[in-house]
């Protein structure tokens, strides 16, 4: 009788968790396949449909069989869209050696990482952070340096505060702004200080812009706009967001034309091209009319502004005001008072279970005390959600 070979999981997957807003996302799509009534606040994903000339431009390509490969980092026609609604929204000056296209920011994320860090290179990162930024640096063999913030200053870093983290072996800063999960923006003046800081000690800096367009106050801001930034910072964009495109998997890396060379030769052995008629949608999303992206954000001031004024009326429970993105982020530890939940893991389970709502625990981001809810869903979701939370919160101060 033959012997049966077992397969040993490779080490390097072992530094990577899966992913608590994936996670909780597949939990709730199962308790509502089993016909419970689940609020989901967990994805971050807009309620939005996809404008209507962007689909209209996929359907277009399908008509033409523009349904072949492409090259790996896109084809000409998007990257040169791409530096150019970048120019007409920050006034920067990319050009398409500079630029790639990835299967959604994400993916941007981790070419970069992977094409940068080497093992025990330190990375800086701030927290709370978004969950995927810990794992790619694992994943590289990086050494993650994280960077805590104050809840009462509203989650916001500063220069010095990075500065007391740089070592010799640092090698990158990531920095996310609008801050996903915190909503928590930083200043063009901070960032600009942020940017002096690193390039003068030689230590390239990423800047995640998936949420650069949901800003509530003041002008969306890149710092690439900034002297000589283009040399050492990277940027990740993305469309899903700002288009309301998450299922089209579609995002950007903006970078010096060397990186952008290893991160495309990174991609050619994993996924190859985006996929080609969501790349000409891509196109339209970047040229076309931009009215969307205005209209999405007013609904989300109006989203924003309830549910923070309804988690102010949870007894025990502080919330930092969200600047930008569409995640409120409260405190909610006066619910381990009784003992029987210690921390947002088990807050979160404990929230599914007996109040069938879904958030993602903080500790997925960095911290304990937190949940993160999305507000990107209907008003009618978001009272019926609120209410659930608070009688369950209520409940564990008994």
């Amino acid at each position: 009788m033959q012997a049966t070979a077992t397969a040993e999981i490779a080490e390097r997957i072992s530094t990577i968790s899966v992913s608590s807003t994936m996670k909780v996302a597949a939990d709730a799509d199962r308790l509502r396949r089993e016909g419970l009534d689940i609020v989901d606040f967990g994805a971050g994903e807009p309620d939005f449909p996809t404008p209507a000339n962007i689909k209209q431009a996929a359907i277009d390509a399908l008509a033409s069989n523009f349904t072949k490969y492409t090259n790996t980092a896109g084809v000409q026609e998007l990257r040169e869209a791409i530096c150019e609604r970048h120019h007409l929204d920050f006034g920067t000056n990319y050009s398409a050696p500079e630029c790639m296209v990835t299967v959604g920011g994400k993916h941007a994320i981790f070419n970069l990482t992977q094409a940068l860090v080497n093992p025990g290179d330190e990375v800086i990162i701030p927290v709370p952070y978004w969950v995927t930024y810990k794992d790619v640096v694992n994943y590289a063999g990086g050494v993650c340096v994280f960077v805590e913030t104050d809840e009462a200053a509203g989650f916001e870093v500063t220069a010095e505060m990075i500065e007391r983290h740089i070592t010799p072996r640092t090698k990158l800063l990531i920095m996310n702004s609008p801050s996903n999960p915190s909503g928590a923006v930083l200043s063009p003046e901070e960032f600009r200080r942020i940017f002096d800081l690193t390039s003068k000690r030689g230590i390239f800096l990423l800047t995640d812009e998936c949420y650069c367009h949901f800003l509530y106050d003041g002008k969306p801001f890149s710092i690439t706009a900034a002297p000589r930034a283009k040399e050492t910072v990277a940027v990740a964009g993305s469309l899903s967001k700002t288009y309301a495109m998450t299922g089209w998997r579609i995002g950007f890396a903006l970078a010096p034309a060397p990186i952008i060379n290893a991160m495309t030769k990174l991609q050619s052995h994993s996924t190859s091209n985006p996929t080609s008629i969501a790349q000409k949608a891509a196109i339209e999303a970047m040229r076309g009319p931009q009215h969307s992206v205005p209209e999405m954000l007013a609904e989300y001031r109006r989203r924003r502004d309830f549910v923070v004024n309804r988690l102010c009326q949870i007894p025990g429970v502080t919330i930092t005001m969200p600047k930008g993105a569409f995640y409120a982020y409260p405190n909610i530890s006066i619910a381990y008072k009784n003992g029987e939940i210690r921390n947002s893991l088990e807050f979160a389970a404990e929230l599914l279970k007996e109040a069938r709502v879904a958030v993602v625990p903080g500790e997925a981001f960095g911290t304990n005390d937190h949940i993160r809810i999305s507000y990107a869903t209907s008003m009618s979701e978001l009272e019926r959600g609120l209410d659930r939370l608070h009688n369950f919160i209520d409940a564990q101060r008994r």
